[in-house]
């Protein structure tokens, strides 16, 4: 009888030691497929193209029948080192800065300017939190910031020249993307400058106040705000080349010049990481 008992007793201890091996196993295995289905799995753009270009198949759109990336990774070509070397900055002693447009960027994103703009929510929407770098997209040059920091060019956030606009003077070229909410502060400083490059329109277009201990920003005036009010700041010189906000194929792209720098006729995050001739003609700006 007792070794019946045992028998038994080793045999259910047997059977939920099996059950739980296979539930812990099973689990396992749920939580690992769980987590590969969660990584997105970037695929290699045209190989031909003068970059490295991966993408996220969630950021290609269909335009005109054309399959396009909105923004992507970038790297470098082993064999194009005399190419970059051309269009790139990386020897230069007094380098370039870049204003990155983390402002437009928040301006853009959900619950910002553009849902407040499109009706779809109150003036709790003219305030919104300040986004990352990473968080960049088409409408903030999410590209050229890309391309140009692969290029050897200096960069800055807008947060931080609105904090420190004197760093300005360090430079002697310096170059907008798509910066069009800008502080007073920072628009001061930046069109004073003898050398500024428009490489995107629509830049310098609205006025916002920058309130650091929240990390937001709050639309001032622009952008017809309040109604009847385009450019924020009557800024003369983007009015001029507003317009070209709209060619995004960049196809007769030129620089032109205007009193203390040049401007864009395009609005160029497609063509900046295709064109090596229109990276050539900024770097000798």
């Amino acid at each position: 009888m007792k070794l019946m008992k045992i028998g038994i007793l080793t045999l259910i201890i047997i059977i939920i030691g099996t059950i739980s091996v296979s539930y812990i196993t099973t689990e396992s295995n749920t939580i690992e497929t769980n987590q590969i289905e969660d990584k997105t799995e970037l695929i290699e753009w045209d190989s031909g193209n003068l970059f490295k270009v991966l993408v996220d198949p969630k950021d290609i759109r269909v335009i005109d029948g054309e399959s396009i990336p909105l923004k992507a990774t970038f790297g470098l070509k082993s064999d194009l080192t005399e190419t970059y070397n051309q269009i790139g900055v990386f020897d230069q002693e007094e380098k370039p800065l870049v204003i990155i447009p983390t402002f437009t960027g928040s301006a853009y994103a959900p619950f910002g300017f553009y849902n407040y703009y499109n009706e779809q929510c109150g003036k709790q929407c003219l305030t919104t939190k300040i986004i990352s770098e990473d968080e960049l997209d088409y409408n903030s040059s999410a590209n050229g910031v890309k391309i140009l920091n692969l290029l050897g060019y200096d960069s800055i956030s807008d947060l931080e020249l609105h904090k420190n606009p004197s760093i300005l003077n360090k430079y002697n070229k310096i170059i907008l993307l798509h910066n069009e909410y800008v502080s007073k502060k920072m628009f001061k400083a930046i069109t004073s400058h003898n050398n500024i490059i428009f490489l995107y329109p629509n830049a310098l277009y609205a006025e916002i106040e920058i309130d650091m201990s929240n990390n937001k920003i709050t639309l001032i005036r622009g952008h017809d705000y309040p109604p009847g009010i385009k450019n924020g700041f009557n800024y003369e010189i983007e009015e001029k080349f507003h317009k070209y906000e709209y060619d995004n194929t960049c196809l007769d792209w030129k620089f032109i010049e205007f009193e203390n720098g040049y401007a864009l006729n395009c609005y160029p995050e497609q063509a900046i990481w295709q064109n090596s001739s229109l990276l050539k003609a900024l770097k000798e700006l």
